[in-house]
């Protein structure tokens, strides 16, 4: 069991999915955690289970501190606010996880459509409430970290080396979510701040259980839970020497072999690769 009792985290789009999994894990290991995203109550994005009240619950049931904050990150006052609120209730932030992405929201037969055929909010959708949610956050935190002279970025994308993701616009999204943690490793490196990025393989997130669920088809064998991302999280923000990794991009599977952790059911799924050609 890896312990950061002592660290205070943000995990950015944390009502369900991926991001809930993450606050969970740093929960486990005793993890002052906030969690943010727009659904809260009976109020929960295009009708997805999950709000950031009961992921904020969960971090709490599992050894940690939950700390639910609505935030629609797409608004940089609520964000501003957010991040002020953390530096006047513990004065530092040790983990930024950037997590939050509406790109999948109005996902229908499109997505996979050729670039011409593609509806342009679909564009949109992936750079305000992803690349540039990232960017905001990452800007605002980043005083507190130079202060401090460390902290950990973990921007979480996905990929497959120059494979091409199978979507203009998701490619070209997740391609700048990478970048962008990459120039602002080199730009935190002198205040020995970390920011680095995590792929997950096939996650069995809400969406994507209900997506394969309404046209009758299982899960591939190699999916793994959200959960699983949540470990990677919390080895590398656990990892007193994470500052060697600073501008890297990172498969979960491949930490998992490198930290010797596990999926919530026992096993070590590989690491994902992508069906398709390098372009």
């Amino acid at each position: 069991m890896r312990d950061l009792s002592e660290t205070v985290a943000l995990v950015t789009g944390a009502s369900r999915g991926v991001g809930r999994g993450i606050a969970v894990e740093l929960g486990t290991a005793g993890a002052t955690v906030y969690v943010t995203g727009r659904s809260v109550d009976d109020d929960t994005t295009e009708g997805v289970p999950g709000t950031v009240t009961e992921t904020a619950e969960l971090v709490t049931e599992a050894g940690g501190e939950g700390i639910a904050v609505a935030c629609d990150h797409t608004d940089d006052e609520q964000v501003a606010a957010l991040v002020d609120r953390i530096e006047d209730e513990h004065g530092r932030l040790d983990l930024l996880v950037n997590n939050v992405w509406g790109g999948y929201e109005g996902h229908d037969e499109t997505f996979g459509f050729p670039f011409w055929k593609q509806p342009i909010d679909r564009w949109d959708r992936m750079f305000d409430a992803g690349v540039r949610a990232h960017f905001t956050t990452s800007r605002l935190v980043a005083p507190m970290m130079r202060a401090q002279q460390g902290g950990l970025i973990v921007g979480i994308s996905a990929g497959d080396g120059e494979k091409f993701r199978g979507s203009v616009p998701y490619d070209t999204a997740k391609t700048a979510v990478d970048r962008l943690h990459q120039g602002m490793a080199y730009e935190l490196e002198p205040d020995g701040v970390t920011s680095l990025v995590v792929y997950p393989g096939f996650t069995r997130t809400e969406r994507v259980v209900a997506a394969f669920e309404s046209v009758g088809d299982d899960l591939p064998e190699s999916a793994h839970s959200p959960e699983f991302v949540g470990r990677a999280v919390v080895a590398l923000a656990a990892d007193e020497d994470v500052f060697t990794r600073t501008g890297g991009i990172f498969k979960v599977g491949d930490l998992a072999r490198e930290y010797d952790f596990t999926d919530t059911d026992g096993s070590q799924p590989e690491p994902y690769d992508l069906p398709t050609d390098p372009v």
